[in-house]
């Protein structure tokens, strides 16, 4: 490649790792005069790259936003980043309703790279393999993810069309707070100004988002990760579980995470004058479940001491895992 032509791309990639760069620091990174930086970005210009030139005393050069994108110029590391990147979005739901859009976008990538390093690219991705199944992703379309998060990014009200689990549709007026990506699915939170109440709320199951004039003040210190996970551990199932278990919290949560249980610490027990004080931990927790017949053999891998408030079902449920345990370790070697 001459020499003028590999330097007009190495401008065009400082230029892409953002900001506004002063002539003076882009001849000295190519190694040429200024003059000549100004003769290179005329060719990016006569390319149709969107080159800007910044005045004043910080001014320079940057690329502004145009309507078509600029030639990608990636290096290896960054190459397999993306295309690695892409690998994993399919496989954890981080992708949109458009299920081929990953792949035309990885396949466009593929071809606009050396041979070589496209080759070492595809061992890479031929030879990968997961210790995990992929999850069962759920995408949002990009039509509902994008209005929602520029409505949580600049607190903007909006309307949505919405459809929930048992199938009944209704339209909706949501100050959305956070979105948050949790196990295949894409969730908004956010007061549902409809209901009253603050919910949480599928992106697969909304249709139709239009943003509404004016601004909220979203509540201070919220975290919307939390604000899912708690939904999810609460949501009104069939049974509710409580429990007392004799450990710490972060020892409970191994097996019953933010998504399936509230985990509360105890105030420890008041004690006799004289006597030591119960050096062990105590746990509320709380669930909601649809089905409880899982639930007996999680609460004997959390090898604690527990008590069980509620429900009387699920004692039976604990009683008969333990016979058949028991049953199994005294059975003789066939």
């Amino acid at each position: 490649m001459p020499r003028p032509i590999a330097r007009v791309l190495a401008l065009l990639e400082l230029l892409q790792s953002g900001g506004t760069r002063t002539a003076s620091e882009l001849a000295d990174r190519l190694d040429v005069d200024e003059r000549t930086v100004r003769h290179y970005v005329g060719h990016l210009v006569d390319l149709d790259v969107p080159v800007e030139a910044v005045r004043g005393r910080y001014g320079g050069y940057r690329l502004s936003p145009g309507y078509r994108m600029p030639p990608l110029m990636l290096g290896d590391d960054e190459a397999l980043a993306v295309l690695l990147g892409l690998v994993a979005g399919r496989r954890t739901g981080l992708t949109t309703a458009a299920g081929t859009a990953s792949e035309t976008a990885a396949a466009k990538i593929r071809r606009v790279l050396p041979e070589r390093l496209r080759t070492r690219l595809d061992a890479v991705l031929d030879t990968l393999a997961f210790t995990a199944p992929p999850g069962e992703a759920v995408t949002p379309e990009s039509g509902v993810l994008l209005p929602v998060a520029d409505a949580v990014n600049h607190h903007r009200p909006i309307s949505i069309r919405y459809t929930d689990r048992n199938g009944r549709g209704s339209e909706r007026t949501l100050h959305p707070h956070g979105l948050v990506a949790h196990a295949g699915k894409w969730y908004v939170t956010g007061a549902d100004l409809t209901s009253g109440q603050d919910r949480t709320l599928r992106l697969d199951r909304i249709t139709d988002v239009r943003t509404l004039p004016g601004s909220f003040e979203p509540p201070a210190g919220l975290d919307p990760a939390e604000r899912v996970l708690t939904g999810l551990a609460t949501a009104p199932y069939r049974h509710e579980v409580i429990l007392r278990v004799q450990g710490t919290a972060e020892h409970i949560r191994t097996r019953l995470p933010p998504s399936v249980a509230i985990v509360e610490e105890l105030p420890a027990p008041e004690t006799p004058d004289g006597a030591e004080p119960r050096a062990e931990p105590r746990v509320r927790v709380e669930m909601r479940v649809d089905r409880l017949d899982w639930l007996p053999a999680v609460l004997a891998s959390l090898d604690r001491p527990f008590v069980i408030e509620r429900p009387d079902e699920l004692r039976g449920l604990v009683e008969a895992f333990a016979a058949r345990l028991g049953h199994c370790a005294r059975a003789e070697h066939s």
